[in-house]
């Protein structure tokens, strides 16, 4: 069973898709330090993924520090590997693109997109309600 959730879609490389998830994962605090990480066999078999491609996604995620290859117990999440701002920021990247075609698809314009994803943020963070001020037109 895989310490993380994904649902590989047709049409994005895998690669990509496990990278995302497995640092999502991580950033997110759902694998926290010293999580044992599934090996390559095991990545590979679990979603039937070429080996070399579950070998590619290990070794990318030890390159950019959340994952540490310890002798004698395995990959773990690195005591260090908590994302960077470019790395966290680098994750939302799809999911605002996303966003930008759907809103430019249904003719929504950019004051509107961020006024809801400001009433969502405030709804999900728990932020104070009455904070009557919209959002920063120039941010």
């Amino acid at each position: 069973m895989l310490p993380f959730q994904i649902r590989l879609t047709p049409g994005e490389s895998p690669y990509r898709q496990v990278v995302y998830a497995a640092t999502k994962a991580v950033v997110a605090g759902l694998l926290p330090a010293g999580t044992p990480f599934p090996s390559v066999r095991e990545l590979s078999q679990a979603l039937r993924i070429n080996p070399n491609t579950a070998h590619k996604v290990v070794t990318e995620l030890v390159r950019n520090g959340l994952l540490e290859v310890l002798p004698g117990v395995g990959t773990v999440v690195a005591r260090s590997g908590q994302a960077s701002a470019a790395d966290r920021a680098a994750l939302l990247s799809t999911q605002v693109e996303q966003l930008v075609v759907e809103a430019l698809r249904l003719g929504v314009d950019e004051r509107t997109v961020r006024e809801a994803i400001a009433a969502r943020w405030r709804e999900l963070s728990g932020a104070d309600r009455t904070d009557p001020s919209p959002p920063d037109a120039d941010e």
